[in-house]
C-alpha cells in the first residue's frame, strides 16, 4: 500500500486544503527541483516543480519554450505516443488547426443554444435525485448524470447509444493504468471512430456534426474520435468532480452558502471561487523545456520536464497572506483552474454555464439540504489522483 511519505507534496492534501509542507515549498522554493522536494518513490523523479502562481502561468504560457508531447527521440515518435485529437498533447501547428476549429463551437452565442438543454438535463437529475431520497448520494444521483448527459447532448450522442457508451466509459474508469484499462480505451476509441463516420455521413447539429459540415475532409474521423473522447474527460469527470464537492464546500461554509441564497446574483463570482478553492485538476501535463530557459531565477535546461501544480497556484498565490479562505465576494478571482495559455480549456464556457445553472437549481429545490453522514466520514478520492474529489456525497433534505 502506498504510505503519505511517498505521495508527491504537490498532490498532497487535507480534505480540500493544502498541506503544510506545500504551503512552505510554495513560500521558500515556487520552482524548484522535484528530487528535492520528494520522498521516497517519488525522490527519483527528475525536472522540476512549479507551485508559484506567476511561475505555473510563465511555464503554461510558453508554448514556444516548452512542450506537451509526451518525451521520445523525436517529434515524430512523439507524435506517434499521441491520440490523435488529444488537444492537450499537441504542440503547434498540429494544436493550432485542432484549436481553430474547435473554438467557435463554444463560442457564448454556441453556448446559449445549450441553456435549454442544460436546464432540462439539470431538472431531470433532481427528479432522480428527490426519487432516490433521502438520503441519496449526489454524486451518483446528480454530479456525475447532469455532465454526462449534458456532453451527450453537446456532441450529439444518440440517446439509444447513451447507455452503452456509459457502460464502456465506467469500464474505462474502473480499469485505468492496467491492461484492462488499455484494452478499454482501444475499444473506446474504436467505438467514437463509429460515431464520427456515421456523422460523416448524416451530420447532426450538434458539435460533431458541426465540425464534419464546416472542416469536411479537414479533419479526419480518429481527430473526431479523439476530440469526442477528450471532451468527454473533461465535461464529464472534471464537471462532476466540481458539482458534488462544490455544494460540499457551500455546506462547510454555512456563512457563504447564505450569502449566495440571499443574492443569487453572486452566482458567477461563487463559481470562479469554487473552481480555485477546489481545483479539481491538480496539475497541468507536464512541459517539456525545448531550450535551456530562466525561469524565477533558475536553468531549467533543453530536455528537463516541470510539473506545474494547479492547485498550489491557485491557494496559495501569495506567499505573505496565503489565500485559503473561502468567500465568493472576492473579486477578481484569478485562477488557473482551467489551465493557462493555448492549452487553456476550451470547453471552459461550457463547464461554467453547467456550474452556474446547477448550483442554484439544486440548493432552490432542496432548501434544506445538508450531508446526511459528519463530514469527517466523507471519502475522498486518493490525493494523487488524476482528478481529485469524493467517491460519494451522501446527502438529505
Amino acid at each position: 500500500m502506498t504510505q503519505q511519505g511517498e505521495i508527491p507534496v504537490h498532490t498532497r492534501r487535507d480534505r480540500y486544503d493544502p498541506v503544510p509542507e506545500l504551503a512552505r515549498l510554495r513560500a521558500e522554493r515556487p520552482l524548484a527541483e522535484r528530487a528535492n522536494v520528494s520522498r521516497g518513490t517519488a525522490s527519483r523523479l527528475e525536472g522540476w516543480l512549479a507551485t508559484g502562481f506567476d511561475e505555473v502561468r510563465e511555464v503554461l504560457g510558453g508554448s514556444e519554450r516548452f512542450s506537451t508531447l509526451p518525451p521520445a527521440d523525436s517529434k515524430a515518435e512523439s507524435l506517434e505516443l499521441v491520440q490523435a485529437g488529444n488537444l492537450l498533447r499537441y504542440d503547434p501547428p498540429e494544436h493550432t488547426r485542432l484549436r481553430q476549429m474547435l473554438t467557435p463551437e463554444f463560442t457564448v452565442r454556441r453556448m446559449r443554444r445549450m441553456a435549454p438543454h442544460i436546464e432540462a438535463i439539470t431538472e431531470d437529475c433532481m427528479d432522480t435525485l428527490e426519487e432516490a431520497g433521502p438520503p441519496a448520494d449526489l454524486m451518483k444521483h446528480f454530479a456525475w448524470s447532469v455532465p454526462a448527459l449534458v456532453t451527450c447532448e453537446l456532441l450529439g450522442i444518440p440517446r439509444d447509444d447513451r447507455a452503452e457508451l456509459a457502460r464502456r466509459l465506467d469500464e474505462l474508469n474502473r480499469h485505468t493504468g492496467t491492461h484492462h484499462g488499455h484494452s478499454a480505451s482501444n475499444v473506446l476509441f474504436r467505438h467514437m471512430i463509429h460515431f464520427a463516420a456515421l456523422q460523416r455521413k448524416n451530420p447532426g447539429e450538434e458539435l460533431i456534426g458541426m465540425l464534419v459540415r464546416e472542416h469536411g475532409d479537414d479533419i479526419s474521423n480518429q481527430e473526431l474520435a479523439g476530440i469526442s473522447l477528450s471532451l468527454m474527460a473533461a465535461g464529464i469527470e472534471n464537471i462532476a468532480c466540481m458539482l458534488g464537492p462544490g455544494i460540499q464546500v457551500l455546506l462547510e461554509h454555512p456563512d457563504q452558502l447564505a450569502l449566495l441564497r440571499e443574492r443569487p446574483e453572486l452566482i458567477d463570482q461563487a463559481v470562479e471561487e469554487l473552481l480555485r478553492y477546489v481545483s479539481v485538476i491538480p496539475t497541468a501535463s507536464p512541459r517539456t523545456a525545448l531550450e535551456d530557459i530562466e525561469v524565477a531565477g533558475h536553468v531549467v535546461k533543453a530536455g528537463e520536464r516541470v510539473v506545474c501544480s494547479l492547485f498550489a497556484a491557485n491557494r496559495l498565490q501569495d506567499p505573505d497572506g496565503p489565500r485559503d479562505d473561502f468567500d465568493i465576494t472576492r473579486t477578481p478571482v484569478s485562477h488557473v483552474a482551467f489551465g493557462h495559455g493555448i492549452h487553456h480549456c476550451v470547453g471552459a464556457p461550457l463547464a461554467r454555464m453547467v456550474l452556474r445553472t446547477a448550483y442554484p437549481a439544486l440548493l432552490r429545490r432542496f432548501p434544506g439540504l445538508r450531508l446526511a453522514v459528519p463530514a469527517e466520514e466523507v471519502s475522498f478520492r486518493p490525493a494523487q489522483s488524476l482528478i481529485y474529489g469524493v467517491n460519494d456525497l451522501p446527502v438529505t433534505w
